[in-house]
């Protein structure tokens, strides 16, 4: 399923194959919560904007519409017309990040919905049940998703309890993509790595989940309250004891000098809100940095967002129009300020690629690393 095309010291070039298609490696996932991209793209502009997979949320869609009506309706490729791959987290996190009242067992957690506060579990079984319901065509292992820094007892325990549910997830999914009516029947399961800020527990973690030979496997538990120091110590830690056959994904990371910085390392996957949370307040990216759209200089600037992109939104509008459009409150500013930070990723990943297959990664992310993420 996936092939090591090339390597540049540690810097991979991949490709994954899934049932939906296949993706060119290292690549950015598009995140669509509740299978909609927030500031109103529809599935033709991901097509337009060079996005090659998206992510979708298992705990919101889980909340609504509910993952049975989803099944009911084929599965999200169908439910958001969109025929490309789909991974699906788990709902670890934000199990752990929304909902209130958790109630942490072996067979796995009882929560408040942050929507209405009625009672839930979920467990391996229960999320696996609800992606392959999803149909994605990446299920994600649940885990428990702790905070940085936590007590070095309380991570080791929680890293041997997610081993212990990893292999109920294996189980389940395999037991649900074998019914007669599974939804993607060639959905697969990633396992995720967990430690904390413990470069010796993370290593030891991957060793056990290794041992499970899934199709894949995360780096998670990271950007949520450690430095960016001790993020890049983690990652080079644990990537000698990833299968190096195998996709490597990082978990919800990050800015683009964050995820230029961790291809050099041997990441493969990527996904982050940011990109889009950022657009949708103005903060748009270029490359030369990032400008403030929202700051008074641009209110007659007749020149595009960055007039070396090459995006749809760059080839036809100025940064007075779209200041003007996110002042006044237009739906419309967020989906262009939304379309440019996406397109500026997905091609920021296709140069990488394609730096990768000239050989020539290290000078380029000596080149760009440090200016992409430059405050203008």
């Amino acid at each position: 399923m996936f092939e090591l095309i090339k390597t540049e010291k540690n810097a991979r070039r991949g490709r994954y194959h899934t049932p939906h298609g296949t993706v060119e490696t290292p690549v950015f996932m598009n995140v669509g919560t509740q299978a909609a991209i927030k500031g109103g793209l529809a599935a033709d502009d991901l097509e337009q904007i060079g996005c090659q997979i998206e992510l979708s949320n298992t705990y919101h869609l889980h909340l609504r519409p509910g993952d049975g009506a989803v099944g009911e309706m084929g599965g999200l490729h169908k439910f958001m017309t969109w025929d490309r791959p789909i991974l699906t987290d788990s709902g670890g996190f934000q199990v752990f990040s929304l909902a209130s009242l958790r109630k942490i067992k072996e067979e796995g957690v009882t929560f408040a919905s942050h929507l209405d506060g009625r009672r839930i579990f979920m467990g391996p079984e229960e999320s696996m049940r609800i992606q392959a319901n999803l149909g994605s065509d990446v299920a994600m292992a649940f885990d428990e998703c702790i905070e940085n820094p936590s007590p070095r007892d309380y991570v080791k325990t929680s890293c041997d309890r997610t081993v212990r549910w990893l292999e109920r997830c294996k189980k389940a999914l395999s037991d649900y993509t074998s019914e007669e009516n599974a939804v993607n029947p060639g959905q697969v399961l990633w396992g995720i790595n967990q430690g904390g800020t413990y470069p010796d527990l993370r290593v030891d973690h991957m060793k056990a989940i290794a041992e499970l030979d899934l199709p894949g496997y995360a780096i998670g538990g990271l950007a949520v309250g450690e430095t960016t120091e001790e993020m890049y110590e983690i990652i080079s830690a644990v990537e000698p004891y990833m299968p190096s056959d195998r996709p490597r994904y990082l978990m919800g990371v990050g800015t683009p000098g964050n995820i230029i910085e961790a291809v050099w390392r041997g990441v493969d996957f990527f996904d982050c809100v940011m990109p889009a949370r950022n657009a949708r307040h103005g903060h748009l990216h270029t490359r030369h940095g990032r400008i403030n759209i929202n700051n008074q200089k641009y209110a007659t600037d007749p020149l595009p967002i960055d007039p070396e992109c090459g995006c749809p939104v760059c080839q036809r509008y100025s940064r007075g129009y779209i200041r003007h459009l996110l002042k006044a409150e237009e739906v419309l500013g967020l989906r262009l300020c939304v379309m440019h930070n996406l397109w500026f990723y997905n091609n920021m990943m296709a140069e990488i690629r394609q730096s990768l297959d000239a050989g020539c990664f290290e000078s380029w992310r000596n080149e760009h690393a440090e200016e992409f993420d430059r405050r203008i």
